[in-house]
């Protein structure tokens, strides 16, 4: 690149984005590992979700606030901060010896490492104009949706050729070297520590509570039978009343924490909204991938790794050409190629069945791969891209937050599916097992009799294919769900793509100025 986009803004902006990277991949990093980690920690598998949607939500509540710390204590030094509080925490995940502090510590590296995702998407406004913000839209969409998707890959290979710790004793390093990287050779804006004394704090609590009880209840939701349960009822009316007061206090203070009033533009509007359904996918089928491959298939960290590694393949070999098409079509039309390829893969997952592997994932995953970057590069231009330079802070945190929102929402609604679903198909199953069907009565006669030989006793034959009938069909129950959760992610891609032609094209702004970043 030429002009502005020399070495003395490639280089920053390029140390930031890996570290952009690192807090992105740690999000599914341990997706492949859930098996090992729950074992290592004696963890029930219903507590194992957590390990996910804790980092998830601590990421969530800090977002929004990376616009107000940046203008705080500058680009420079946040960032700087944020690696070194994002690498002790991987430390500490690697020492947790009970699930409860892993969720804590994996709360506290998704806190303190937040803020340097969205700074990284407010930056590249900054280092680069015109055409170059297409070419730095793709770099930045492609670490958005590729750094998730290569997460279970690496971190299967790490637990099998090491150990669980070593996925986050890994980050210790790159950490390290991001934070002295970024203090070196960052210069956008300069510290202003007299506006902690003007921060919207009732606004920050609000958030908080409002966020992490809505979590709560979406996680634990399915598992306590929703609003029967009295906490999560309970949980479901504060995080309610939390929301709807943060709205009021952001919309009527005159410094909010969150620029709400930047939804008053219909560009960002349906960016936050289509950045929150690629959350929903990117994430949630992540999770449910591997899920599926460890419990059903019983596919080690590192053969799960091997299975979806054609996602993350495919999803790089789609950045060159979406960046050589992004400087000749519409990219609008771009986004909604991205978008309905990707609800097109959640059609092709929803045939899946138990014996399911690499060879049959290959197609719906490069589906899903393939156009990441046509859906997320497109919002970054289009949503971030028509908001003038002074709002642009503030609202990079509220489009990133949609996206990680979305992330958590569909994790825990993809388990809730899983649970609900399993349960109804099994029962639906179970019915039909009855003395009337023949073909069970023989199957039952023939696993007994085998059994019994090798048991030694009819009673234990027949005991033990009764136990191989119940894993039989509760296998089959559990791959009716996942099926279930997919088709559930792919109405929300069929509703996105319909609303991108509500967007509107956007000149590139002009570079902002070194004190309004």
């Amino acid at each position: 690149m030429s002009g502005p986009a020399g070495v003395k803004a490639i280089l920053p902006f390029a140390v930031m984005c890996v570290g952009m990277f690192v807090a992105l991949l740690d999000i599914q990093i341990v997706a492949s590992s859930l098996q090992n980690i729950g074992g290592g920690l004696s963890a029930a598998q219903d507590e194992i979700s957590w390990v996910q949607t804790a980092y998830l939500i601590a990421e969530i509540v800090v977002i929004p606030l990376s616009g107000w710390l940046t203008r705080v204590f500058s680009t420079r030094w946040l960032f700087t901060a944020s690696a070194l509080g994002f690498t002790l925490a991987s430390m500490l995940c690697g020492l947790a010896w009970n699930i409860d502090s892993m969720i804590v510590f994996r709360a506290l590296q998704g806190m303190l490492g937040a803020s340097m995702i969205p700074t990284v998407f407010t930056s590249s406004f900054h280092y680069f104009q015109g055409q170059q913000r297409i070419y730095a839209a793709a770099v930045v969409g492609t670490i958005a949706s590729v750094a998730p998707t290569l997460g279970p890959v690496i971190g299967g290979w790490i637990t099998d050729t090491l150990d669980w710790h070593w996925l986050f004793y890994i980050n210790l390093m790159p950490g390290l070297l991001v934070a002295l990287g970024v203090a070196l050779l960052v210069d956008i804006d300069e510290p202003d520590l007299s506006l902690l004394g003007e921060a919207d704090y009732p606004g920050i609590a609000l958030m908080a509570v409002g966020l992490g009880t809505l979590e709560y209840v979406l996680e634990e939701g399915a598992r306590w039978n929703w609003l029967s349960d009295p906490t999560i009822r309970d949980c479901a009316i504060v995080a309610a009343v939390a929301g709807v007061l943060f709205v009021i206090r952001s919309l009527t203070t005159a410094r909010p924490v969150v620029d709400l009033r930047a939804l008053g533009n219909r560009n960002f509007l349906l960016g936050c909204i289509l950045s929150f359904v690629t959350g929903i996918g990117i994430f949630s089928t992540i999770y449910l991938t591997p899920l599926f491959l460890g419990y059903v298939r019983g596919f080690s960290a590192w053969q799960t790794g091997v299975a979806i590694f054609s996602t993350g393949a495919a999803s790089l070999v789609g950045v060159p050409i979406y960046v050589a098409l992004g400087r000749k079509v519409d990219l609008r039309w771009l986004m909604m190629f991205g978008l309905a390829s990707f609800g097109l893969s959640m059609w092709s997952f929803s045939f899946i069945t138990h014996d399911w592997g690499g060879d049959q994932l290959l197609v719906p995953q490069i589906l899903r791969g393939f156009p990441q970057v046509f859906a997320v590069g497109p919002a970054v231009t289009l949503g971030l891209g028509s908001l003038p330079p002074v709002r642009l802070k503030y609202a990079s945190g509220l489009f990133n937050m949609m996206r990680n929102l979305g992330g958590a929402v569909g994790i825990a609604l993809g388990g809730a599916i899983l649970n609900d679903a399993t349960n109804r198909h099994f029962l639906d199953i179970a019915s039909s097992l009855t003395p009337a069907n023949a073909a069970m009565g023989r199957l039952l006669t023939g696993l007994s009799a085998r059994l019994a030989t090798v048991l030694g006793s009819a009673g234990a034959g027949q005991h033990a294919a009764l136990q191989q009938l119940h894993d039989l069909a509760y296998r089959e129950a559990a791959t009716m769900a996942y099926a279930d959760a997919f088709r559930a992610i792919m109405v929300a891609f069929v509703v996105a793509t319909l609303l991108v032609p509500l967007m509107r094209t956007v000149a590139a702004p002009a570079q902002p100025a070194k004190d309004a970043h």
